[in-house]
């Protein structure tokens, strides 16, 4: 088994731009993915350079700040921002997929501007998987040549994958200084790549002004930094799948 540990929301705040750097240089976290549109995004762009083998992708939003294109009226509420919630897939009202690419690529284009090139895409709440969307992700991935993550229902055909598996149990509760342990048990013989999601990050306002996740977030960055001796051999610089 090898393991990539991706750390989302790479850009919320500086709290978790430094909690996501710390678990991936004293901790285990291999690669992050980046909210292009939050407060601290060009802070985050700043530490990528010092720390050239932490892998950054882009963390694709529907549901969190504001978008960076204008005309996106299915898109927003009154207040501009994102009207869509962690509770998308219960929306009545439709979205216009249109104006998704538009926004998708203009957040992907932050890193073209700056001369990057990303590792991969996901999503915030993991959006990119929502039905309504699923031409969206594959015509960017496709257009951008970039892997994305899996968790599909049903994998869409013709995408290249960051991993063979995804798992998301490190979160909440399943946050404990066992649970790398037991996940390698639980895989024990299995010869393919798991990604394990986590939301490293010391607290400030900014994070929780933004997200309802939040005091865990130091429980994730303390379990992370304390289990390297124990996983890194499992870690791995991914190498995309295709299906």
């Amino acid at each position: 088994m090898k393991l990539i540990v991706n750390a989302d929301d790479f850009g919320l705040s500086r709290g978790v731009n430094y909690g996501i750097v710390d678990a991936h240089e004293l901790g285990i976290v291999t690669s992050t993915t980046m909210l292009t549109n939050m407060p601290a995004t060009d802070h985050a762009f700043q530490l990528m350079d010092r720390y050239p083998d932490l892998q950054v992708g882009v963390h694709l939003t529907l549901t969190c700040g504001a978008p960076l294109t204008s005309d996106c009226p299915t898109l927003i509420n009154q207040q501009g921002e994102f009207r869509l919630t962690s509770q998308f897939r219960q929306a009545t009202d439709e979205i216009n997929v249109e104006e998704v690419e538009k926004e998708w690529n203009a957040q992907i284009q932050q890193f073209y501007t700056r001369g990057i090139t990303p590792s991969h895409l996901d999503s915030h709440h993991h959006i990119h998987t929502w039905e309504p969307v699923i031409p969206v992700i594959k015509h960017l991935a496709q257009t951008y040549d970039l892997p994305v993550r899996t968790g599909f229902k049903q994998a869409p055909a013709g995408l290249r994958f960051w991993s063979d598996l995804l798992d998301t149990n490190f979160y909440k509760e399943g946050v404990n200084e066992d649970y790398f342990a037991e996940l390698s048990q639980q895989y024990k013989g299995y010869d393919g790549t798991i990604e394990v999601m986590c939301h490293p990050a010391y607290i400030d306002e900014t994070l929780r002004t933004y997200s309802s996740y939040v005091d865990d977030r130091a429980r994730e960055l303390r379990v992370l930094t304390q289990v390297k001796q124990t996983v890194g051999h499992m870690l791995k610089k991914n190498k995309p799948t295709q299906t």
